[in-house]
């Protein structure tokens, strides 16, 4: 009997219904990202754990600085919220604060000037408020023109600030920091790729290789090089050959230190910027 018993309750408990999963924990948004460079006119947020008189927001003054209980003004001009962290913490455990626990975050992003230079439909000064990212002020400007090349340039004035009021330009000193972005990279979707950008930062978009086809192809002309092409892929994209053009005796005129010579190229090999590939006729 008490085996019966207990098959009995197995069974029961089998059939009764099952709680329900609980529902899994909600995550919260994205944190704004750290390598965010604070500047004039932000708001810092920051809270110090069981500190309630220091947590408030703080205002980044025209200098760079915030005015802090006890420590007095601290410069964050050109710091990243974890740079401000570890020294407020610093600062207070110097004899204001037992074993001090600092949150800072950006309350309040100031506006910013970003400058568009190049293969883009709207180029100019944009104000920016708030986070803003490479792809997005692309945007902004009507997105690049098919002349544009595989790669963007960001140009950074030194410290991340700018001294004039005017985009950083290929060659500028002032300019110490110059990234390389390929647009392979952001097409595939790769996060380091598009940049968070900072005031001052000038994007210019560089004109893409070329190349130029001569002689008896259906659509003669200048044509964007892209990379790692062929002779036979540049004829391709030029329409391909006419009934009367021929496949060999292609030519290639390039310009190899400052000098033009002509030499006889193969369908495979590959295309340099500024070539120009001549197709003769064939012999009938």
């Amino acid at each position: 009997m008490p085996i019966l018993i207990a098959f009995l309750s197995l069974v029961s408990l089998m059939q009764a219904p099952q709680a329900p999963s609980p529902a899994p924990p909600a995550t919260s948004p994205a944190q704004p990202s750290l390598t965010y460079i604070v500047g004039q006119n932000d708001v810092l947020g920051i809270k110090v754990f069981d500190e309630a008189a220091l947590s408030a927001q703080y205002n980044v003054d025209a200098e760079g600085s915030i005015t802090f209980p006890f420590v007095g003004r601290v410069d964050v001009k050109g710091k990243t919220v974890r740079e401000i962290e570890v020294l407020l913490t610093k600062l207070l455990s110097d004899g204001y604060v037992r074993r001090p626990q600092v949150s800072v975050e950006i309350s309040q992003f100031r506006s910013r000037s970003i400058y568009i230079l190049g293969e883009v439909r709207s180029p100019g000064k944009y104000l920016i408020e708030g986070q803003v990212t490479l792809l997005e002020v692309i945007a902004k400007a009507g997105s690049l023109l098919p002349t544009a090349g595989n790669s963007i340039n960001v140009l950074r004035y030194k410290d991340g600030v700018p001294v004039v009021n005017a985009p950083a330009l290929p060659g500028d000193d002032r300019a110490a920091e110059v990234t390389r972005v390929s647009m392979d990279e952001i097409r595939e979707g790769r996060v380091t790729a598009n940049l968070l950008l900072q005031d001052g930062d000038t994007i210019f978009v560089p004109q893409a290789d070329r190349y130029y086809v001569t002689g008896f192809v259906k659509s003669p002309g200048s044509f964007v090089l892209q990379p790692g092409m062929t002779v036979q892929q540049a004829l391709a994209v030029a329409g391909g050959l006419t009934e009367r053009g021929s496949n060999r005796g292609v030519k290639i005129v390039r310009k190899v230190n400052g000098k033009e010579s002509e030499v006889d190229a193969k369908m495979s090999d590959p295309v340099m910027p500024n070539d120009t590939i001549k197709v003769r006729q064939r012999v009938i």
